[in-house]
């Protein structure tokens, strides 16, 4: 027998519950089929754990500080990495727990198998047949593992492994230093343990804008030894690891492979949709609608290599399950860009980033938080903000950011930017003193003046005749 469906949804992860839940918005009809755990990526072993983690990390952290400011004692306190992976488990458990109730709640609605295309309306789920009006693909990614690495045996850890350390070993080798490894290695390195980081590239945590990364690099460096522009080995050494950079070799406990993820799409079948397939085995797909050529099938979440965050992952399955179940609808605009680091000092960019800026017609204007007050104050005065205004119309057009409280500062920018807000527009705003906010005002500040555009009036908005604060 073959069962039938409206919409058959590959994935239980962020793209695949939201898309569920978009989907519900219209139908009843729909089949959420899982391969693998349950709980999204986020959940499980991305952000949040992560997250739980650097929590407890820059918050230990800070003892070194308040040792300079008068507070005695400081110098008593040690980490308990048995206590505080326990702590990150615990936390991550109760994350988990929402989307795995979400499937549990579709009852026969909800399959646990690994699905196969054999044409693009017909699925095979462990022997059984099932046509699907349409199929929107959300089964994620897996970490990026070199085969000659698995020789060192349970030493090496991926991101989606190393919440299961019970006690971690003291000396660790981060490679790969995009967002997940420069937030892992720091929150290791702040817990007490000797870190060596290594990447192939100039750059680290997603961030383009030279000044930037040099920024973040300093800060980072004095936790952690850095080696850039490297390529590594990596073998046994006794109870350890040696990761040899062709420059210099370390002997660490343990390595955190973070050098990237790939999607999950074997045995799915998607040779049998008679569509061109990519070097990595994906079919093109309409980066706004998210559909296969014109089959009647969907690709979103972190298996369609856009945006790998969170919040991107769900809007793709809003998205596809919209345009699934509305072919005909115009296409949904998708959301400033943002994307956020939880270093210390926090990372991450909004908007366009350097890399994507046109080549001319573009001015940055420029913040050193070294010297803000507010981050002064709390010793966390590291850091640099750019920002990218349009020369012609002085419409903001991205940011890149190494500064505390980035992930602030980078909501505001983000909004700022989607309302295609003007530097001028941007400081008729009110930024109360003191606050590490005041440092965007100094960086709008000098857009304008890198703009060589004179005030015609004080930094206030008109008066209009249906709001006015001042009156009440």
């Amino acid at each position: 027998m073959t069962r039938r469906v409206r919409i058959a949804i590959l994935g239980a992860g962020t793209a695949g519950l939201t898309a569920l839940k978009e989907a519900q918005r219209y139908t009843d009809d729909v089949l959420l089929i899982n391969h693998g755990p349950y709980g999204t990526t986020c959940a499980r072993v991305g952000c949040m754990p992560s997250k739980a983690l650097i929590e407890v990390a820059h918050a230990y952290a800070r003892k070194d500080w308040l040792g300079t400011v008068g507070i005695d004692g400081t110098e008593a306190l040690k980490p308990d990495l048995r206590a505080v992976m326990e702590h990150v488990r615990r936390l991550r458990d109760r994350f988990t727990a929402g989307s795995i109730q979400i499937a549990q709640d579709l009852g026969d609605r909800s399959i646990r198998g690994k699905a196969r295309f054999v044409d693009a309306h017909t699925l095979d789920v462990n022997g059984e047949t099932i046509h699907a009006d349409t199929v929107i693909i959300a089964t994620g990614t897996r970490p990026i593992v070199p085969e000659a690495w698995r020789a060192i045996g349970d030493r090496l850890v991926t991101s989606d492994e190393v919440f299961e350390l019970v006690s971690p070993g003291q000396r660790l080798g981060v490679v790969g230093l995009g967002p997940i490894g420069v937030e892992l290695a720091q929150a290791f390195a702040q817990l007490g343990c000797e870190v060596h980081g290594f990447t192939k590239g100039s750059q680290i945590a997603g961030l383009k804008d030279p000044e930037v990364n040099a920024s973040l690099l300093a800060a980072l460096g004095e936790q952690m030894s850095i080696s850039t522009d490297v390529e590594v080995s990596v073998r046994a050494d006794g109870d350890g690891a040696v990761i040899d950079d062709g420059k210099r070799s370390v002997v660490v406990d343990w390595v955190l492979a973070a050098i990237g993820r790939q999607p999950n799409i074997e045995g799915l079948g998607l040779d049998t949709l008679g569509v061109e397939l990519d070097e990595r085995g994906m079919p093109a797909f309409n980066p706004k609608t998210l559909q296969v050529g014109d089959l009647p099938i969907y690709i979103a979440g972190d298996v369609s290599g856009q945006r790998p965050l969170l919040h991107e992952a769900a809007d793709e399955g809003r998205i596809a399950a919209y345009h699934a179940l509305h072919p005909e609808a115009d296409c949904l605009m998708r959301r400033a860009p943002l994307g956020i680091v939880f270093t210390e000092p926090g990372a991450g960019q909004a908007g366009l980033s350097y890399s994507e800026l046109p080549e001319s017609g573009v001015v940055v204007g420029k913040i050193d938080y070294s010297r803000q007050g507010r981050a002064v104050m709390a010793g966390r005065n590291a850091g640099v903000l750019h920002i990218y205004v349009d020369a012609g119309n002085a419409r903001i057009l991205g940011a890149e950011a190494v500064a505390p409280d980035a992930e602030h500062l980078l909501h505001l920018l983000a909004w700022a930017i989607q309302q295609e807000m003007t530097v001028d527009t941007m400081l008729h705003l009110p930024f109360y003193h003191p606050t590490v906010e005041e440092g965007l005002r100094t960086a709008l500040q000098s857009a304008r003046r890198a703009l060589s555009k004179r005030r015609e009036q004080p930094d206030l908005p008109l008066c209009r005749p249906t709001i006015d604060w001042a009156l009440g």
